[in-house]
C-alpha cells in the first residue's frame, strides 16, 4: 500500500486529532494514546518485514518505512503514528559510517576520538540532500494513512547524538563522551551547536514533509548530573524549540506541537516545562502527582508507565493504567510508556495498554 510517490500538498482530511488537541492543552474525550518503538520488533510482522534488510538500508526505503510505521495501526486504536527511523542518520548526514552490528546494535566504525576529529564532519549539511529519504517516508506515510491518525517526526537532542558519536555505540557510563564535557568544553559546545542546527532543519523539513507534530529524544538525559544538563543540554533544547518555530513561521509552515522527552532528568523537569515545548515526556522514575507539580498547568505531559509492566496479566495490567489515569488526570495527557517497547513483549499486552487508556479516561471523564 506504500508505493505512490506523492508530493507534500492535498494530504488526506485528519479524522482523529486527539492526540493534537491533548498536546496543545485543548480539551479531549478521552486520553489519547500512542507508544515509543510501536513500530518494532514485538510485532512478528515487523521481524518479516525487516528480516532480509539491512537496518540502515530500511530507513533508507520510503516504502519500508511507510510499511513499518503503519504495522501497529492496523493491529491497535492508536491515537497517533511516529515515523520509523532511527536517531543516527542525524551523525551519518554528518558524514560518519554508523552500521548495525548484530548482537550489538548501532556502532560507528570510526567515533570521534579528538577534537581534531571535529573537522572530518561536514560543517554545512543540506538535509534534503542527506535526509531526503525521511521526509519522502514522511510524505508517503502522511498520504497512506489516510487522515486517520496525526504522524509524528522526531530527531535524537544534540547530547543524546554527540554521546554516541565519541562512544561509538551504546555505553552503561557514557565516560568518553563526559570526559569531553569535562576535558574539552569549547569542542563540545562546537559539536553541540553544529547539531542543534542541523536537527533544526531536518525537524522543518520533515514538517514541511507532512509531519504533524515533532519529538526529540534526549535519551541520555540521565547520564548527566543537574550542571551538566544546564551546560550542554538544556540550551540546545531550547534553541531548537526556538529555531524551528521560528523558521516554521518563516516559511509558513504549520507550528505543529513539540515534545521533548529526556529520560531520567527528572531534576531538569521544571526547566524543561518552560523550554519551548508542547509537551513533556516523562519516564516512568517520576509520580505523576510529582511530575504536575513541577511543570505546572502550561504544558502537557507524556507518559509514563514502566515499559515493564506490560509483562503483568491483562488484568493488572489495566489496574496500572488507571492508577496512572488519575495520578495525572485525563487533560493535558497523553498516555504512553516510560521509554520504548522491548522486543520480547506479547502484542497483546499492547492492545491490552491501548483500550485500558481508551476505556478509563472515558469512564473518569463521564464520571
Amino acid at each position: 500500500t506504500c508505493s505512490f510517490v506523492c508530493s507534500p500538498k492535498g494530504f488526506p482530511k485528519l479524522k482523529n486529532d486527539t492526540f493534537l488537541r491533548a498536546a496543545r492543552g485543548e480539551e479531549t474525550e478521552y486520553t489519547p494514546v500512542w507508544c515509543m518503538r510501536q513500530a518494532g520488533r514485538y510485532l512478528p510482522e515487523f521481524r518479516e518485514t525487516r528480516a532480509a534488510q539491512d537496518f540502515f538500508a530500511t530507513c533508507r526505503s520510503p516504502k519500508l518505512c511507510c510499511e513499518l510505521t503503519l504495522q501497529p495501526l492496523r493491529r491497535f486504536p492508536l491515537d497517533a503514528a511516529i515515523i520509523f527511523s532511527d536517531i543516527l542518520v542525524v551523525p551519518q548526514a554528518l558524514g560518519m559510517e554508523v552500521v548495525m552490528v548484530p548482537g550489538k546494535g548501532p556502532t560507528f566504525t570510526e567515533p570521534l576520538k579528538e577534537v581534531e576529529d571535529l573537522l572530518k564532519l561536514r560543517q554545512k549539511v543540506d538535509v534534503t540532500a542527506e535526509l531526503g529519504y525521511v521526509f519522502q517516508a514522511i510524505t508517503l506515510t502522511r498520504h497512506t494513512l489516510e487522515g486517520k491518525v496525526p504522524l509524528i517526526g522526531f530527531s535524537g537532542a544534540p547530547w543524546t547524538l554527540m554521546s554516541y558519536m565519541i562512544e561509538g555505540g551504546g555505553s552503561t557510563t557514557m565516560a568518553k563522551a563526559k570526559s569531553w564535557l569535562y576535558r574539552h568544553p569549547e569542542a563540545s559546545h562546537q559539536l553541540l551547536r553544529l547539531l542543534a542546527d542541523v536537527i533544526t532543519d531536518y525537524l522543518v523539513g520533515q514538517v514541511a514533509a507532512g509531519a504533524q507534530a515533532l519529538q526529540l529524544f534526549e535519551s541520555h538525559a540521565g547520564h548527566l548530573g543537574p550542571e551538566q544538563f544546564q551546560e550542554f543540554a538544556l540550551p540546545y533544547i531550547r534553541a531548537i524549540a526556538q529555531a524551528v518555530k521560528s523558521k516554521l513561521k518563516e516559511e509558513a509552515l504549520p507550528l505543529v506541537p513539540m515534545i521533548i522527552f529526556a529520560k531520567d532528568a527528572h531534576y531538569a523537569l521544571r526547566d524543561l516545562s518552560h523550554s519551548g515545548y508542547e509537551v513533556v515526556g516523562l519516564d516512568w522514575t517520576i509520580q505523576p502527582q510529582e511530575a504536575r507539580a513541577q511543570t505546572g498547568k502550561d504544558v502537557t505531559l507524556q507518559g509514563n508507565l514502566d515499559p515493564c509492566a506490560l509483562y503483568a496479566p491483562k488484568e493488572k495490567i489495566g489496574e496500572l493504567v488507571k492508577k496512572m489515569l488519575e495520578g495525572f488526570g485525563t487533560q493535558r495527557y497523553i498516555a504512553n510508556l516510560g521509554h520504548g517497547l522491548y522486543p520480547d513483549m506479547n502484542p497483546e499486552h499492547v492492545g491490552a495498554f491501548v483500550e485500558a487508556v481508551h476505556a478509563h479516561s472515558r469512564h473518569i471523564n463521564k464520571h
